[in-house]
């Protein structure tokens, strides 16, 4: 399998090489030449299958550089004891005909563990097998759980510093703590004095500045990422969603070829972008529900072909979706468009400029074959926590309670009764305050004593929050948005 940029079809690179550069030198991204397929009899097979044992089947059909036993070590690296749930992603099955795919059981307890565990084991294997010397700093922007993850899988691993930015008050108090608390010789943790489309404009800068590649070159370090701009990271998701299906006919929810429905919360793009690729690869599947908080610029985009970024930012209790730029949004771009990289460069040339672009009639059209969306606001979202657990006795966080509640919406409104898996992306122990404000309408000051109130109430209570009571912060720096990359290099030159 090789790849090429959204933005230069010519290009063709290794998943290797994808995975070392992180994104094209013509600031597009990395996306495969073709799918391959997973046909319904080996999905069937599926069901009996390991967590394990069905990444390495929809794996090793992208990274074929990779030998066999080359990417069993770094699936059995990655989905093992740091994982609380031998099916590291499991379904928990509702009183109605829908299930949540429960996605919080690695370290960090959000969804992008599943990814962020596997990374730094292929970038080792890819850093290896291109013969590459230098030092590999990876730079992340984060809208709350990819910094945590990150910083958590690539903490000490030799040869590879790992860099995170996020918002300043642009994230939970438990999301904040997790990334300044955590230790490493490799890491470096900075707030940004802006939200996280700052954040992550800078970051992006930073990659397609050729001056501070030539002064990092310099110093024998390259740039890579850890974001889902990195095809490394997205190419992982791409298995839950094969696996959820797999857990469907082993519990004889549904019959093979059946199609589901998933409900994604969203703010980038990546998630949900990996269900359409699972899609395009055979999976069944019926409709992609793209799920968005107050910030509802990719509803907006899927009801009218319009991407509007020019819009007010709310601060909400599902921070890490209050995104207005949603990056992965250009690699569905190139395949609704023919992979007519000349025509994604306008748009994001337009964006960039703008602000804003329209898709044509034709993509706007493909858009509906497989995606819906919608949005909630934040009474909505607190209603769902409420009702989620009086009527289930079942405990969801903020992004999660975004994703039902605009799922009912859906239903109501299309009359589809489709089997359902919602997409649970975080513990609700990592936004507790918010949690018990919904349920009883009001919540401790102290986020430990929430997460306290939460025990008590019979909700499991993870590990790692009970050993972040009482962490000492290590990482307190903050940065003005234009000053990221002069604060990036002054860490790397250390």
């Amino acid at each position: 399998m090789r790849y090429t940029s959204t933005r230069d079809a010519s290009l063709s690179k290794s998943a290797s090489e994808c995975f070392l550069q992180g994104i094209s030198v013509d600031g597009g991204l990395f996306v495969p030449e073709s799918f391959p397929e997973i046909t319904l009899a080996e999905i069937n097979k599926m069901a009996e299958m390991s967590y394990q044992e069905r990444a390495f089947m929809m794996l090793s059909r992208y990274l074929t550089d990779f030998s066999a036993s080359e990417l069993k070590d770094c699936i059995s690296s990655a989905y093992g004891s740091k994982f609380d749930s031998l099916g590291v992603a499991p379904l928990h099955y509702l009183s109605k005909s829908n299930a949540v795919m429960e996605l919080y059981h690695g370290p960090t307890l959000a969804f992008k563990d599943v990814a962020l565990q596997i990374l730094p084991h292929f970038l080792k294997t890819a850093k290896a097998k291109m013969d590459e010397k230098d030092r590999i700093v990876i730079l992340v922007a984060t809208s709350g759980d990819t910094g945590k993850a990150a910083l958590e899988g690539f903490a000490d691993v030799e040869g590879i510093g790992i860099g995170v930015f996020f918002p300043n008050q642009g994230v939970s108090k438990m999301q904040q703590l997790q990334m300044t608390t955590q230790t490493g010789d490799n890491v470096f943790v900075c707030a940004v004095n802006g939200n996280f489309d700052d954040a992550q404009t800078g970051v992006k800068n930073i990659f397609a500045d050729k001056n501070i590649k030539a002064e990092l070159k310099a110093r024998g370090i390259k740039l890579s990422s850890a974001n889902s701009i990195n095809w490394g990271r997205l190419v992982p998701q791409i298995a839950y969603y094969f696996s959820a299906y797999a857990d469907l006919l082993r519990d004889k929810k549904i019959a093979l070829g059946d199609k589901i429905n998933f409900v994604v919360p969203t703010g980038n793009f990546g998630d949900i972008l990996a269900g359409y690729y699972a899609f395009r690869m055979g999976l069944p599947v019926n409709k992609l529900i793209c799920a968005s908080n107050k910030n509802n610029v990719l509803t907006e985009f899927f009801e009218t072909g319009v991407y509007n970024a020019k819009r007010e930012f709310y601060k909400t209790s599902s921070p890490s979706m209050d995104i207005l730029i949603s990056s992965n949004l250009e690699r569905l771009l190139f395949e609704l468009s023919g992979k007519d990289d000349k025509y994604v460069s306008s748009l994001m040339a337009e964006l960039k400029q703008n602000g804003s672009y329209k898709v044509s009639d034709s993509v706007f059209e493909q858009l509906h074959s497989v995606f819906a969306a919608g949005y909630v606001d934040e009474n909505a979202t607190a209603e769902t926590i409420k009702s989620m657990w009086e009527n289930e006795n079942y405990c969801i966080d903020t992004h999660t309670s975004v994703g039902c509640a605009v799922y009912e919406n859906y239903k109501k409104s299309s009359g589809d009764g489709t089997f359902t898996v919602m997409l649970s992306t975080a513990s609700p122990y990592k936004f507790p305050h918010s949690v018990l404000s919904a349920i009883f309408g009001t919540a401790p000051a102290d986020e430990f004593d929430c997460a306290d109130k939460l025990k008590s109430m019979g909700v499991k209570e993870p590990v790692q929050i009970a050993e972040l009571k009482g962490k000492k912060v290590l990482h307190s720096l903050v940065c003005d948005k234009d000053k990221m990359a002069e604060t990036m290099l002054t860490w790397a030159e250390k």
